[in-house]
């Protein structure tokens, strides 16, 4: 992980821990972290020898002025070949943080820090990191469904797998989520996040559909979809293709 990297996670986990012990002095009925831990498993035998699974977990809380969110996310896939050889189809991990502060408290405008770090083996970056800062607004339609929009202006630090090199460069961030609670049991998400700069635009969308089991288990299925428009060539000679998709079934626990 690059230096940039430990430096953007650090201000933003900085800036978490502060905002949260601001948030803590005024609201003591706040209730604190909530989470979602998201596990999938695959394994298939037979004519295909193959282990597949998926882990995440998110972090979000909102109190008074703040409101933070937090995301780590991998998954890995193996398949067995004829000579009985296991090899890596898949290996990718994604972290995100980020925390928003409203001009009030009843404000649906806000300012927003961001920081991300993505390590996927069969990309032509070995590292891909972004950190960015800028103006947000939530529109809300009615309890449950409701719209985050983010721009700003931020930095991306990535390495390139064929030479080695790394790069910088400045972009503008994009950023959309919806929220939409169907019925007390069931709820569909949707985040897009465009990254625009001179050497590459990235894109990152999760589409989600959530089902409750009970009041801490549910299953969830989504799609996630990534997006670069410049790519290079690996040590190997493949060309990697520009989107990558991940379709995943999962069981989500929260608390």
């Amino acid at each position: 992980m690059s230096v940039f990297t430990y430096s953007a996670t650090a201000a933003s986990v900085a800036l978490l821990l502060a905002s949260s012990h601001q948030a803590q002095a005024v609201t003591p009925d706040d209730e604190g972290w909530q989470a979602e831990v998201e596990v999938g498993l695959l394994i298939r035998s037979g004519n295909t020898e193959s282990q597949s699974w998926k882990g995440k977990l998110n972090l979000q809380r909102e109190v008074a002025l703040w409101r933070h969110q937090g995301e780590f996310d991998y998954y890995r896939q193996e398949t067995d070949n004829a000579e009985g050889e296991s090899i890596v189809d898949a290996d990718r991990f994604f972290a995100s943080a980020q925390t928003n502060r409203k001009f009030e408290e009843d404000s649906n405008s806000s300012l927003f820090l961001y920081a991300s770090y993505e390590d996927d083996r069969f990309k032509s970056y070995e590292y891909q990191s972004t950190i960015a800062a800028g103006y947000g607004n939530r529109y809300t339609w009615r309890e449950g469904l409701f719209a985050d929009f983010e721009v700003g202006p931020g930095y991306s630090y990535d390495k390139r797998r064929d030479t080695g090199e790394t790069e910088g460069d400045w972009i503008v961030r994009l950023a959309g989520r919806l929220n939409w609670d169907i019925s007390p049991t069931s709820r569909f998400t949707q985040s897009i996040a465009t990254e625009v700069g001179d050497d590459n635009v990235r894109t990152r969308s999760v589409s989600a559909v959530t089902a409750n089991l009970n009041s801490a288990l549910a299953l969830r299925v989504s799609l996630t979809m990534t997006h670069n428009s410049t790519v290079f060539p690996q040590p190997s000679g493949r060309i990697p293709e520009k989107l990558d998709t991940e379709t995943a079934v999962t069981v989500v626990y929260s608390f």
